[in-house]
């Protein structure tokens, strides 16, 4: 086993060649999906003037803070205040304004009256009213300006994902753009000389040509744009020209399924590892053992995964995922994982790290359980048991056995 390299070392020489995509600034509504390539600085104070949370009534809380059920403080209200209103009328002793919530506090207001603490309420809020419970202090019921954030304070630094909370951030904030990584443009290119397109008739040796659509998904899930879709028999000239088609469309990352094992007619490491683009190793990993990377001349980063579905989806989430959003300048770069107890037992392969595809029964909220997402467990051409699969159950490479019960680290990727 001396020859295989970690997982964690063959990574690591993947992210030491990957450079940072430059920034585009682009409108807010368009940067969903993106990643921010400087911090988000807010650009008015949020919120932006003392508001009321509350319908009711702003007061001078010295006006009402004695005021109870058997002692109602009497109050002659002098304005009324919807939302959006630029009023700022004076309030003299006994004075108050119906105010609505988000609506602009007055200068001379400080505390605010639900309707539910008068007599009358709403029905019952204009001319004189009587409150019969006191604001618990001076400020009850009002947001204060810049209580959230305050102008040019950070509000989200880079390598943020923007999704519609984020997005909503940024508005809030009086944001019309931002600066965010330009999208990766990622060539798929699937080899093969069995491969037939998925629906068509297949011949004797022939089978549907699925991980284009796999790795095309995986690819946009990790914000990244598909520039080019190929699958292409075991011929090198084939490969030579996908490969300069790949360069015409600007791609900055160009991912091979298939032809980077051990056999007779392995089309990427007979082309490419000859011609010096590309070396090939193994990780001690099951499945996806066989990997190559490198890169072409003008820089578009070459990922060479297993043609078998299970093992390119388990390498694209190891190796090409984690590059991706490394490009993009992402912070967090890895699917999340958590611990579950084994719901049934499996086998794992000797002195390889596990990635089993795996389903989490979520019966029991309070305890969350994974199995194997088919029968056949980790079997790397289990492509329609890939489907059932939401996670990938990670097991160390010095273990041989998972027991019903043992906690295991679960990948989640859905």
């Amino acid at each position: 086993m001396s020859e295989l390299l970690t997982v964690e070392e063959h990574l690591r020489s993947i992210l030491g060649a990957v450079r940072q995509l430059e920034a585009e600034t682009i409108p807010v509504p368009g940067a969903r999906g993106r990643t921010l390539s400087s911090p988000l600085r807010a650009a008015v104070d949020i919120p932006v003037f003392d508001n009321s949370a509350m319908d009711g009534f702003a007061v001078r809380f010295v006006d009402v803070a004695d005021a109870a059920a058997d002692a109602p403080a009497p109050l002659r209200v002098v304005a009324d205040l919807p939302a959006g209103t630029d009023l700022d009328p004076p309030l003299g002793p006994g004075e108050a304004a119906r105010i609505m919530t988000g609506s602009p506090v007055p200068a001379a207001a400080d505390a605010v009256v639900p309707f539910e603490d008068t007599v009358g309420g709403l029905e019952d809020s204009l001319g004189v009213i009587s409150v019969v419970r006191a604001p618990r202090a001076a400020g009850a019921h009002i947001r204060r300006r810049g209580e959230d954030a305050r102008e040019g304070d950070v509000l989200l630094p880079a390598g943020t994902l923007v999704g519609p909370l984020q997005a909503a951030a940024a508005a809030a904030a009086g944001v019309s753009h931002l600066a965010v990584a330009r999208t990766p443009r990622v060539a798929i290119v699937s080899t093969g000389s069995e491969l037939a397109a998925a629906g068509s008739p297949l011949l004797r040796g022939q089978i549907p040509e699925s991980n284009s659509e796999l790795l095309a998904g995986l690819a946009e899930e990790a914000g990244a744009g598909v520039v080019l879709r190929r699958s292409v028999p075991d011929e090198s000239d084939a490969l030579r020209a996908v490969l300069a088609h790949a360069d015409d469309v600007g791609a900055d990352v160009i991912v091979f399924s298939g032809g980077v094992s051990a056999g007779a007619y392995e089309v990427v490491k007979g082309t490419l590892g000859p011609g010096g683009e590309m070396g090939f190793v193994k990780v001690a990993m099951q499945p996806g053992k066989p990997q190559g990377f490198g890169h072409v001349p003008g820089g578009a980063l070459l990922f060479g995964l297993p043609g078998n579905p299970v093992s390119a989806a388990v390498s694209f989430e190891v190796f090409v995922r984690p590059a991706l959003l490394a490009m993009q300048g992402r912070t967090d770069i890895h699917r999340p994982v958590i611990r579950l107890g084994a719901a049934v037992s499996w086998r794992t392969p000797p002195g390889r790290r596990q990635y089993l595809p795996a389903v989490i029964d979520r019966t029991d909220p309070a305890r969350w359980t994974v199995r194997p997402a088919t029968g056949g467990g980790s079997g790397s051409h289990l492509a329609g048991g890939l489907g059932r699969a939401e996670a990938y159950a990670i097991v160390p490479a010095g273990v041989d056995a998972v027991a019903a019960g043992d906690l295991v680290d679960v990948m989640l990727v859905s």
